[in-house]
């Protein structure tokens, strides 16, 4: 973790770039952001594009800086075109997740790499486990606790809706990453199994009050 790999680098300086013409330009901002009424309207790249924008320089940087502190697990245990695409589906299928909860909700907008950052932090949960994560940058927590009690929590901001967080977009990321992390690495049943049934927990959780009317 925290090497600068030239993958990384790419979806970095690509983050940045896109990111720094949407703090100058409000117009092309506006254009690329995810917005509902928009991509009712047909602006359907939207859903891609809003995963490279960000609201400051304070959203990009964390977002960037959990991405350089996690990247390379994936890297390591998958290759490169691996974590790419992982990136990648994590991001539209955090979009697309907040446009399933929000596609009645025509003011709702939204920015950010988050989804696809979180579906990179839970490929490398569960490709590492074992790994201990800072809680608050300071408080040490193993790995896969952090990931079953932020998606948890995740849930519980959905249902809320009281802040400005698209918890809809990082569970949908969360859950990319985790998907897309099996398909890659089968052998994760049999190294990590429990892992694999714990970290699905809180997707079957989201499922089941979903289907019940409770989200």
């Amino acid at each position: 973790m925290g090497e600068l790999s030239l993958a990384t680098l790419v979806v970095i300086a690509v983050n940045v770039l896109v990111s720094f013409k949407g703090f100058s330009d409000q117009s092309f901002f506006n254009k690329y952001k995810f917005n509902i009424a928009d991509i009712k309207r047909g602006s359907k790249f939207q859903i891609f594009t809003s995963g490279f924008l960000h609201v400051d320089t304070g959203h990009l940087f964390v977002n960037m800086l959990t991405l350089f502190f996690f990247a390379n697990v994936l890297i390591y245990n998958l290759g490169s075109v691996a974590f790419i695409i992982i990136y990648l589906g994590s991001l539209l299928l955090g979009n697309l997740l907040s446009y399933f909860f929000h596609k009645n909700d025509y003011q709702y907008t939204a920015v950010g790499a988050s989804g696809a950052v979180m579906g990179v932090l839970y490929s490398a949960i569960l490709l590492q486990p074992d790994m201990t994560l800072g809680l608050f940058f300071v408080i040490p927590v193993p790995a896969y606790i952090f990931g079953i009690g932020y998606l948890l929590y995740t849930i519980y901001g959905m249902k809320r809706r009281t802040d400005n967080i698209g918890h809809d977009a990082h569970f949908g990321g969360a859950t990319g990453g985790y998907l897309l992390t099996m398909l890659f690495a089968p052998w994760v049943f049999e190294t990590h199994l429990l892992m694999v049934v714990l970290l699905a927990i809180p997707i079957v959780i989201l499922f089941f009050l979903q289907r019940t009317g409770y989200l």
